[in-house]
Formats: C-alpha cells, structure tokens, sequence
C-alpha cells in the first residue's frame, strides 16, 4: 500500500515540489502517519477501500470542485445535481452496496457538494418507523430513485418541538385515507432539503386524528409532483426558500398541503397502527415515532458535522507553517505562525477536539448499533439513553466544529476570508449543523431531563443501591467521589485519572445541583413546569458539562486500547490531555466552585496545558495529514498538501469570471461620474 504522502503527490492535480516549510514538518515524523490513519479509518482495509474510491472520484471530471466558488446557485444546484445523478450511475456500474461505505468515501472526497442529501433521511424514517411491508414498498422505490423523496418535518412556525407541529392528518374511515392539511400559515412545512425543486414525495410529519381524538406526530407518505412532467399535485403548494447563510447547492423548500388525501398505508406503521375502522394501535412507546431523527443524528456526527472542524483544523495548520509573520526577535527571519504560542493556543485545542469527537462517534456508533435493532424488536428499554446520547452529542459536536472552524478561519487572517481558503464554506456548514435535526440549546435540554431523572434514580435512598440499575453513561452519578482533586504539581495534571475524575466530579456536581434547585422551587409552591423553565441554564450547563466528560473518558479509554502501538499513543494522549484541560480553563469557575480545584492547582493546569502546545505543536502536521484529506477533498487554496499556497490563491484568482468579463458598471456610473467630475474641473 504506498504512503499518504506519495498518495496524494500522485493523485492531486495541484501537486508540486514540497514547500520546503512543510516538508520539513514531515521531515523523521515521530509516529507512523499512514498507521494513525488506519486507526481513524477503522483498519487497513477500510483504509484501502477509501483509497480506491476517493481515485475513482477524483479522475472523474464531472466529479471536480474546481469551479464551484465562482458559481451562482443556479449553477450550484445544477452542478449538484449531475454529481448525484452521475454518482448513482457510477455505483451501480460499480456493483456498491446501498448501505457499503463506498457511498460514504464518495461522499468525503466531493465534501457534501451532493444533493437529495433528505433522500437519505427519509429513507432513515421509512426503515426505522415503517412495518416490513412498508419498506419493502417504499424502500425499493426509494432506493430506485423511482421516487425522491425528503423528510417534512420542520414548519414555520416549529421546528425541534416536535410536539407542537401543526400539519394535521385527519382519518376518513369512509374512504380509508388520511386528510392531510396545512391549517395556518405557521403550519408551512419549511426548510426540508431538495423541496424546492427536486422530490416527488414527502414523508410528512403530522399530527394524527382518528375519531375526533389527537395521538400526536406521526410519519406519512405523500406524494408530492407528478411522476410524469414533475408538476405540483393537487392541493400541493411547493417551491424554494430563496437564499441561505451557506449550502446554497441544496434547494431547501416550503410545502402546503390543502387537504391532501392519501391512502392509510401511507401511515408508517412499525409503532403505531389506524384500523380501517379508525381504531388507534399504539405497537410502541410515544418516543419510538423520533427514531427515524434519532438514526440520523447519529449517522451526521462522524460523517456530516465533524469532518468540517477536521478539514479547517488541516486547513489553518498547514498555512500556519508556510505563513511568516514578525519576528520573535529582533534578528531573526519572520517566524511561522505556528511558532508563537497564541497560535498553538488558538488551533491545538481545535486539532485535540477533532480527535475526541472523533473516538466519541466511534463509540456512540456501537452503541447504536447494538441497540437500534433491539429498538425495532419493540425492545425500547436502551431508547431513553440512546435518545440522550444522540442529542446531546449533536448540539456538542456541531457547537464545537461551528466555533472550532471560525476560530481557524479566523487563525488565517485575511486570506481565511477568502472563500478560495475553503475555510467560510466550513464555517457556514458547520453553523448549519447546530440548527438542523434539532436545535442545539433544546437538544441539550433533553439530555438535561435524562440526566435529572437518572440523578433522582440514583438517590432513591441514603446509601442504597437503586434497585433499578442506572444507564451506563449516568453509572456515575451513584458512584462516591473525592472532596478534593490530588494533584500537587503541574505534572499531576498529565494523568488522566486526575483530570478525568475532576471531570466526573464537577459534573455530577452540576447534575446535582440542578436537580436539587428544581425540587427547591417545588417545595416551594412552584409546579414542576415552572420549576424547570427557572432553572433551565442550570440545567444547560450541566449538559454541557457531562457531555464533555463523556468525551474525554471516551477519548482516555481509546487511548489506553493502543498499548500496541506505543508512538501513536504517546501523540494521542498528549492531545487527550489538552483536550481536558483545555476545558477546564475554559470552565474553571464551575472547578473552583466549591473547592475540588484550588486557585493553585488551576495554574498548574495552565502550566500542564502551555508546557504541551510546543510537544503537539511538532507534530501538528502529521496530525492533520493522519485525516487523510485529498486536495480534491478540501478544495483549499491554503490547505494544500504540499504548501504552494501563493501560488494557488494567485492561480484560482484568474479563474473569476470577473477578469474576463466587461465591468457592467464602468460605462453605467464610473465612467460617467468621472467625466461630470472633469466637466466640472
């Protein structure tokens, strides 16, 4: 198998001699770059495999990037439209799998530039909510593409309060069809991807009517545009949004249904069930209609929302070794960046977040896994940790790559604000991530009343053990904790039982204390309603706190797993320990709060967390090169592999359609405002 470096010498068309700034970056690497990456990948093989698709990809012309900062949308959603087309195309003349990882390395080497994206969705909720007839229907179509579909759930006037949608699905027993309607203005389905222009179908979230009784949301099949000109239906209003923050190759749309009729087996009936006569079946509890969303967000944290912090981490660091600027004395050359230590500050913890969300994911993945096909058994005992998991992981992960990738992009100067670097195209996606499939603060305050409930199940009395055992990731919170933190010298703070246990401590602590000021306000007279809308960012915060705890106790058992592989767990432990006490400087309050942390102790952690910037700072580069991102895939002027970056962003330059065409507006007002000028003079 040849190495990254010459991988990508040979197969990217930027490629030139090494910028002698970053050849000596990867000059006696410390470490087996090309082992790390196999780490990340899962194994060797899936390494390989990634290889020879991303090769595929990348020597197929209609497949290149190279144009699309110069595009209007128009051309943007044309443009994404062929690559699907001609993706779907390839992999069947390919033999891959609907389901194979092939799709998913197709899909990292053209960085999201896709659309029918919901396609995907909605075939999410057709095989998590859909009884096996239903996916046997639908699923073949689907996957066909003898229909396209989306995922209507978001409306105008509710989004992640799933509860409060307002399309309604009315049961005729008459004729065995629901009704499905849009009553209000607020109740517009808006905002589902490939809406505006593209799909045929619908799977629309509504809520459910039989007999003149509501059993909230559930998920209906609806035909959206003819199957023969691809016309509007009757009773179906549709179009585009207009314009977006980013993402502008996707046709994001509004849908108004006005009393569309469509057969009871378009209900997806897996959980629930409407007899001819009108009788409702409940097959499932009320959460089991979300796991269509719940497989989604799961799927997005790996393969959707990190990769953003991941390629603008690669982006900034290997600018930051090609940029000079200033000099730390007075008779030296201009330094690299990456030499001065607020640099290091800004982008390290960036590179030691991408890597704890990274083996975060990993596990929250087998978690899944092993209890989704539980879930879909109607065995729903693991639902409630899973849910909790999938949402908080969703707000941290898309909080963290939204402010980690403008924090790169801001590490970059001017040039990061050239949509040339790749770096506002990050930033906007990763924005979009903390808004879609749930808003972040909601999300987290999900988790918050999991965490509360499991609190309160962890004390049921003095002493005891509860007799129901806790969810794994709570186990915790009945477990006895130290009063103090143990560590006397800055060096304490590099091992990680010390700072993994100051993390379990302040946040059973912050779980206790939300949940002891909400039982306050109720002893005191307040509802329980109430009483939580009061302490709701103490709530939120406790959120945060445990799912960062999770991660770094994630992240510190990954490591412990590569005793085999000694160069490689010396680099990702110093990152683990970064990642650690970069949060607790971040959050030292919550720490010094009632005294586990001293104000001594919090500088020792602040030597600890300085005295590592230049050990990670070595081997920065390999770091990033160990993601394994083609130029292709990063489509970066900056971010080169072999760090021409002047070059490119001079190169790319020529390509604005403004430097060839005739100014519109010199002979309309320059020109003329010049001359009265001149009259005048």
């Amino acid at each position: 198998m040849k190495s990254p470096v010459h991988r990508v010498s040979l197969r990217d068309t930027w490629s030139r001699q090494m910028h002698p700034d970053i050849g000596s970056e990867r000059h006696s690497p410390s470490f087996n770059v090309e082992r790390l990456t196999n780490i990340l990948d899962g194994g060797i093989s899936n390494t390989a495999l990634r290889w020879k698709v991303e090769s595929i990809v990348q020597s197929d012309p209609v497949f290149s990037l190279k144009n699309i900062y110069f595009m209007t949308r128009d051309e943007l959603y044309e443009d994404a439209v062929q690559k699907k087309f001609h993706l779907e195309k390839l992999a069947w003349s390919l033999g891959w799998s609907e389901d194979g990882p092939e799709y998913l390395y197709a899909n990292r080497v053209l960085d999201g530039y896709l659309n029918l994206s919901l396609h995907g969705v909605a075939m999410n909720a057709i095989r998590s909510l859909g009884s096996d007839e239903q996916i046997d229907k639908w699923g073949q179509l689907v996957k066909n593409f003898q229909i396209i579909t989306t995922y209507a759930q978001t409306e105008l006037g509710h989004g992640t309060y799933v509860q409060g949608l307002e399309t309604e699905a009315t049961y005729d027993p008459a004729t065995q069809e629901f009704v499905i309607h849009s009553p209000t203005m607020t109740s517009t389905k808006w905002w589902p991807g490939d809406l505006g222009r593209t799909v045929t179908h619908a799977v629309v979230l509504a809520q459910l009517i039989c007999l003149g009784a509501r059993h909230g949301m559930h998920a209906f099949i609806v035909p959206i545009r003819s199957l023969e000109d691809h016309t509007p239906l009757p009773g179906i209003t549709v179009g585009d949004i207009g314009p977006k923050m980013g993402l502008e190759h996707i046709d994001n749309g509004f849908l108004r249904l006005n009393r569309v009729r469509v057969p009871r087996e378009n209900m997806l009936s897996r959980f629930a069930e409407v007899l001819p006569d009108g009788t409702y079946q409940r097959l499932g509890t009320l959460q089991s209609n979300y796991l269509g969303m719940l497989v989604t967000r799961v799927q997005l944290l790996n393969k959707g929302i990190l990769p953003s912090l991941q390629k603008a981490c690669t982006i900034a660091i290997r600018y930051s070794v090609i940029r000079h600027q200033s000099r730390l004395r007075p008779s030296d050359p201009e330094a690299k960046i990456l030499e001065y230590q607020t640099q290091q500050q800004k982008l390290l913890p960036q590179l030691a977040v991408s890597y704890a969300l990274h083996f975060t994911s990993t596990s929250l993945l087998e978690f899944f896994h092993s209890s989704y096909s539980a879930v879909l058994k109607r065995d729903f005992s693991l639902l409630p940790e899973l849910h909790a998991l999938s949402t908080g992981m969703k707000a941290m992960f898309s909080d963290f790559c939204a402010q980690g990738s403008e924090i790169c992009r801001r590490a970059c100067g001017g040039h990061g604000y050239s949509k040339l670097s790749g770096l506002p195209t990050l930033v906007t996606q990763a924005t979009a991530s903390c808004t879609y499939e749930g808003e972040n603060t909601v999300l987290y305050l999900q988790m918050a009343r999991f965490l509360m409930k499991s609190y309160l199940q962890a004390q049921v009395s003095p002493g005891s053990i509860p007799q129901k055992p806790l969810p794994q990731s709570v186990m915790y919170l009945a477990t006895p904790k130290p009063p103090r933190c143990s560590a006397q010298t800055a060096a304490d703070f590099l091992c990680p039982d010390v700072y993994t246990t100051a993390w379990e401590y302040v946040s059973s602590r912050l779980i206790r204390d939300a949940a002891h000021h909400t039982q306050s306000l109720m002893r005191s007279g307040a509802d329980q309603h109430d009483a939580w809308n009061r302490t709701a960012v103490i709530h939120l915060q406790a959120a945060k706190t445990h799912c960062y705890f999770i991660t770094v106790r994630n992240f510190k058992e990954a490591v412990e797993k590569l005793d085999n592989e000694p160069e490689i767990q010396r680099v990702l432990q110093r990152l683990c320990d970064l990642y650690a006490l970069h949060g607790i400087l971040t959050n030292s309050g919550d720490f010094l709060h009632d005294g586990f942390l001293s104000g001594a102790q919090v500088d020792m952690a602040r030597t600890a967390f300085l005295d590592l910037l230049p050990l990670i700072r070595k081997d920065a580069i390999l770091l990033t090169d160990a993601f394994d991102f083609t130029d292709h895939c990063l489509n970066s002027a900056l971010g080169c592999y072999d760090g021409h970056v002047y070059e490119r962003l001079f190169e790319w330059a020529q390509k604005s359609p403004a430097n060839t065409k005739e100014n519109p507006a010199y002979k309309k007002y320059i020109q003329p405002l010049m001359q009265s000028w001149r009259a005048k003079l």
